[in-house]
């Protein structure tokens, strides 16, 4: 027997069925950018600015993954767009616009799929940027939201990572460790409780987690002080040992320097066993740059300026990083002692 086609009228009010109806949700989001042919086309036409280059990054987002299922639809738009303009900042590069695919286990709800983009209208406004174009499909598996987003850089100026020299300053932006705190408050709000958090401390470290901030304010910045950045998305130590590493150097860390919040610090005093987490948690999306010493000061001061401070954490060392696959990146503790961190950072296999 063949199946009975369902008509409009008994068709759930609040699923959105096709694809047309999906991309009619998402179209106002292209307005203002006239490549993107308001979705209305198969493909979005781009043309980089005289004297630039384009930058490009893919970094997708799974439900389990790296949102939770109770996660607000607006929040995991933000964090989905966020993740990849994060990379474009660390680059010394200039959103342009963004692709993206959806991939739903079962077709969508209008409420979230409207609250969704809102969120990703909050962000492409923050960060200066529309959606060009994509797609959408139904599979098995967690709701995805594959992003891929275009920067643009003035010719010859995109910094690189592996390019630190030896005896560089190592800084990071902004604080570490906030958005590992907040995935933990978002699993168990009773942390909130144990660690003597106030509701504002507890908001903000959520905050952290669910809406990270690229820091593309310091873009100019490290296009002319720095000789090497990268975003810190799997964790400050991990990160920097694949800055590190990809130049062939070691280096080293001091965890009594890295910027903690003071909500963080508050944390800590509470369970100082949690440092190492907060050193290898991942998701903060700061910038880890690599300074000459005469430009470290520079840098520090152009950052301020542009609302973003930056702290020396460490240096590039003279030696090669070890041929056996040995760590090359040693670890001071707070006491001055080789800090254990046990696993450097996230890894998805």
């Amino acid at each position: 027997m063949l199946p009975i086609a369902m008509t409009d009228r008994q068709r759930p009010k609040d699923i959105l069925h096709g694809e047309e109806e999906i991309v009619a949700v998402l179209a106002p989001l292209a307005a203002g950018a006239p490549g993107a042919f308001g979705l209305e086309d198969d493909c979005a036409l781009l043309a980089p600015e005289p004297g630039c280059e384009l930058v490009l990054k893919t970094d997708p987002v799974a439900e389990g993954v790296h949102f939770l299922p109770t996660d607000a639809p607006a929040d995991i738009a933000w964090k989905a767009l966020a993740v990849n303009v994060s990379d474009l900042a660390a680059k010394g590069a200039t959103p342009i616009g963004y692709l993206m695919a959806l991939s739903f286990p079962e077709a969508p709800t209008r409420a979230w799929l409207t609250a969704f983009a809102a969120g990703l209208e909050a962000a492409q406004t923050a960060f200066g940027c529309h959606l060009l174009g994509g797609d959408t499909d139904r599979r098995p598996g967690p709701r995805t939201i594959s992003i891929t987003v275009i920067g643009s850089v003035p010719s010859g100026q995109m910094v690189r990572r592996g390019t630190v020299r030896e005896d560089c300053s190592l800084l990071v932006s902004g604080s570490i460790g906030d958005a590992t705190l907040g995935l933990a408050l978002a699993k168990d709000p009773a942390l909130a409780a144990a660690w003597g958090l106030s509701p504002e401390e507890t908001d903000y470290l959520l905050g952290r987690y669910r809406r990270p901030q690229p820091r593309l304010s310091l873009a100019p910045a490290l296009r002319r002080h720095a000789v090497a950045a990268m975003d810190l998305s799997d964790g400050l130590v991990k990160d920097a040992g694949r800055m590190l590493r990809g130049a062939g150097l070691s280096g080293r860390l001091e965890a009594a320097a890295v910027p903690l919040s003071a909500a963080a610090r508050k944390v800590l005093a509470r369970e100082p066993q949690r440092l190492a987490r907060l050193l290898t948690g991942g998701d903060d999306y700061e910038i880890l740059a690599a300074t000459t010493v005469d430009q470290r000061d520079v840098l520090c001061a152009a950052a301020a300026a542009a609302g973003v401070p930056m702290t020396e954490v460490g240096m590039s060392g003279s030696s090669p990083w070890p041929a056996d696959g040995g760590t090359g990146l040693g670890i001071d503790g707070p006491d001055g002692q080789p800090l254990a961190v046990g696993p450097t950072g996230w890894d998805h296999f």
